[in-house]
Parts: C-alpha cells; structure tokens; sequence
C-alpha cells in the first residue's frame, strides 16, 4: 500500500471524520430509510449473519478440546452368572452409576492453534458482515440516484416533447395558411413524435429503476412510489464528507481486507496445528463408580475409583498422511497470502479510480452548465427567428437536438458524481473502524514479511 495514500488528484479538502456517518450526512431521510429497508431484507447480509454465529460455535468447540471431558455413566442389569457348582446361583440385579473424565494434554499446541485460528475465522466473519451492509448500502443508494437522475430526465424529455408538439402545431397552421410546403409540416409532425416516443421511453426506464427499488428494500410499489414523490432532492446540491487524504491504514481496515488478513493468520495458524500431529499425544483419564448388586439373599455394594492411565501415544508410522496434511496446510497458507496482496491491489484501484471520477466530474461540471445554458440562448433564439420566418424547421430541430443533449449531460454528470461518492463510500469499507489498530497478518517462518512493498508487488 502507498505509504502516504494514494496518489490521485483529490477534488475537496476537509477531514474523514464523518465518513462512518455519511448516509446521514446527505440529509435524505428516504434514502437512510430505504437503505435500512434493504439490509434487513437482504440475504446475503443474513447469510453474513448466519456466517458469525457459525463461526463463534466452532471457536466454542476449539476451546472445548482443550478442557477436560467429564461424563456421567449409568447402567442397570438382571440375570443369572454360570454356576462353578451345582448350586444354582440365585437371579441377580445390578446397578452402577459413576463419572469418567478425560483429558488430552495440548503438549505441542494443536488444540490452541485451531482455536486461535476460530477466533481470527470469527473476527473475519465479523467484517464479512459489515461488507455485505456496506454492499447493500452501495447498491441501494446507486440504484436511488440513477431513479432519481432519471426522473429528471424525464422532466426534460416531457418539456422537449412538448415543445416539439408546439412546434408541429404551429407548422400545421402555417402550412394550411400556405406559408409553409408540407413537407415541412411532416418534418414538424416527425420530430414530435420522436419526442413523444423519447419521453415514453425515459418513463419506461424510470418505472424499471423503482421496481429495482421494490426488489432491493421489499417495500411496495405504490408506497414507494409515494414516498418518492413527496421527497423530492436536488441532485447539484452535495452533502458528503470532504477528504483530503486516504491513508493506507483506512485501507486496511477494509472488511474484505480485514478478513482476507485474519485468513492469513488463520491458515499460518493452521500449519502449526497440522505440524503438531506429527508429535506425541499425552492422555489422562480417570473414573469413580459406585456399583450395587442385589438378590434374594443379600445386597452388596462398594465403590471404586482410577486415576490414569497416563497415555503416551508416538506416532510412528501413518502412510504419510500427517506430512500430507503439514503440505496441504501450508498450500492453504500460500493461497490466502495471495488472496490478501490482491484484495489490497483492488482496494487501492477501487479508491483511485473513485477520486479520479469524483475530480473528473467536478472539472466537468461548470463546462457542462455553460454549454446547456449556451444552447438553451441558441435554442431560444432559433425559435424566435423560425417564427419569425428567419429560419428553418431543421436548423430549430438541429438547435432542439442540441440542447436536449446539453441537459441530459447536466442531469447524467451529476448522477455520475454521486456515484462517484457512493464508489468512494464502498471503496473505503464504509468509514468501518475496529476498537484496536488492525495488526499484520502472521508470517510463517519461512516467508518473508508482508510488507508494503510485497503487497503492491505484481
């Protein structure tokens, strides 16, 4: 990772103190809600979830293995022993209750290597989590902005057609005056119905981005179209947190890259527990009973009770299926190392790539309004000269295209900002922060350190 951040052009200076509270800071209300809406909904944040709880049983059962097992037993039996005379031995009744336990001692640390790698499997799991609700704010915000943009756009495709119409109005007027040849009256009544045809279009594709909202949140359709309608935003004016740097340790509290460094230590663990197979076992067990034993004739009882044996198991010889496993471990190792460089290089790229579209849009955006108000003045003054009889229909339809295209850059560039922003947001884990300072993944003996450089190697 670089060590001062990245090296992108950053567009705004300011601080990444509010980034964790960024949805708020927009100051749309809606879209908070639709975004809770979709996570609670959502299944892969319920698989995340399911993931934790999997994760935190088997840290469970890792610790177990390294505790003593204590196991109540109880039996009960009726019969007749083989006589040693000719004297039949009377009907006997048996009863025998007691406790076992054992206990494998974790000489060599397999036990607690497995466990240690539980936890950091559970700690992974933690920020898997918060990757899918930072994925589904993502998606869901994207998704609101484009419905959004597009309803602006189909604002400016509505007045385009009806200006459209205006002017097959007054075309058909003049052509019946014999002013006009028809074929410019059917040059007019085209033009209007490619307008007419355009809005329908951009109503079509908006209809599309709210049902896409009804998927994600699972709210209905007429409510949402409801709330939509009577919370209107202004998509020019921008709430988000400025920054001015994004240093590398904002990057690695990631969540893919946070999991992605706990599977490092996972695996690395790993290979320690597969190794310490290979090593001898220590056992204890022991037992106390009381048994009972009743006839016709008397009742006997009495206890006993063993502490041992103390067992010492070498392995000798297994097929080599414990260095097998020591390999496998340590391919296991070698893949998560490189799962961990690369989901740096993502993260760098993703974070890059959204300042470089956040200061694009920014440096566009002044040119884009001067141009859409440049030829919304040539429009307005074509249309003036071709009532007046000073100018063509097609040097007016030529001016209507163009303006029309000058809008809908207007209305797509600011999409495309706050895209950006939503990108930045995603890219940066979501302003996620953990309460100690993430720590290097751990490095088996013999690989060299994951270092900066390492990581951004190819």
């Amino acid at each position: 990772m670089p060590a001062a951040g990245t090296t992108a052009a950053l567009p705004h200076g300011g601080s990444l103190a509010g980034l964790s509270q960024w949805w708020q800071l927009q100051n749309d209300p809606l879209l908070v809600e639709l975004i809770m809406a979709g996570e609670a909904v959502n299944p892969d944040v319920s698989t995340a979830r399911s993931n934790i709880e999997q994760a935190r049983a088997s840290r469970v059962a890792s610790d177990a293995a390294m505790l003593p097992t204590l196991d109540a037993v109880a039996s009960a039996s009726r019969g007749r022993a083989a006589p040693v005379n000719r004297t039949t031995p009377p009907v006997a009744t048996t009863l025998e209750a007691g406790l076992q336990a054992a206990w494998e001692i974790d000489l060599f640390g397999q036990y607690a290597a497995s466990r240690d790698a539980d936890q950091q499997r559970f700690e992974g799991s933690q920020a898997t989590w918060h990757a899918a609700r930072v994925s589904v704010a993502a998606e869901i915000a994207t998704q609101y902005y484009s419905q959004r943009a597009c309803e602006k756009l189909l604002e400016v495709s509505r007045a385009d057609a009806a200006s459209r119409a205006e002017t097959a109005r007054l075309s058909e007027l003049s052509t019946k005056a014999g002013f006009q040849a028809p074929a410019t009256a059917a040059l007019a009544r085209a033009s209007a119905a490619e307008g007419h045809a355009n809005a329908i279009q951009q109503r079509a594709l908006c209809d599309l981005d709210i049902k896409a909202l009804v998927a994600l949140t699972a709210i209905d359709e007429a409510a949402l179209r409801q709330k939509l309608a009577s919370n209107p935003i202004d998509l020019t004016r921008e709430s988000a947190a400025p920054i001015i740097s994004v240093p590398a340790e904002v990057l690695a509290q990631r969540p893919d890259i946070f999991n992605a460094a706990r599977e490092v230590d996972a695996a690395q663990l790993e290979v320690g527990s597969a190794r310490a197979q290979r090593f001898p076992r220590l056992s204890l067990s022991g037992s106390i009973f009381t048994t009972k034993s009743r006839t016709s004739a008397s009742t006997q009882r009495f206890d006993t009770w063993t502490v041992g044996p103390l067992q010492l198991t070498i392995p000798l010889f297994d097929g080599g299926a414990s260095e097998a496993n020591v390999e496998a471990a340590k391919a296991r190792y070698e893949n998560a190392a490189t799962q961990y460089r690369a989901s740096v290089r993502k993260a760098v790229r993703e974070v890059e790539e959204a300042l470089v579209n956040l200061q694009s849009t920014a440096e566009r955006n002044e040119d884009a309004l001067v141009a859409a108000q440049g030829y919304r003045a040539s429009f307005t003054g074509t249309e003036a000269r071709y009532k007046s009889g000073l100018a063509s229909l097609v040097e007016l339809e030529d001016a209507r295209r163009t303006l029309l295209a000058a809008q809908s850059a207007v209305v797509t560039l600011q999409r495309d900002r706050r895209s950006a922003w939503v990108a930045l947001y995603r890219a940066l884990g979501g302003g996620w922060t953990t309460a100690e300072p993430p720590v290097p993944p751990l490095v088996s003996d013999a690989k060299a350190p994951l270092t900066p450089a390492a990581i951004m190697a190819p």
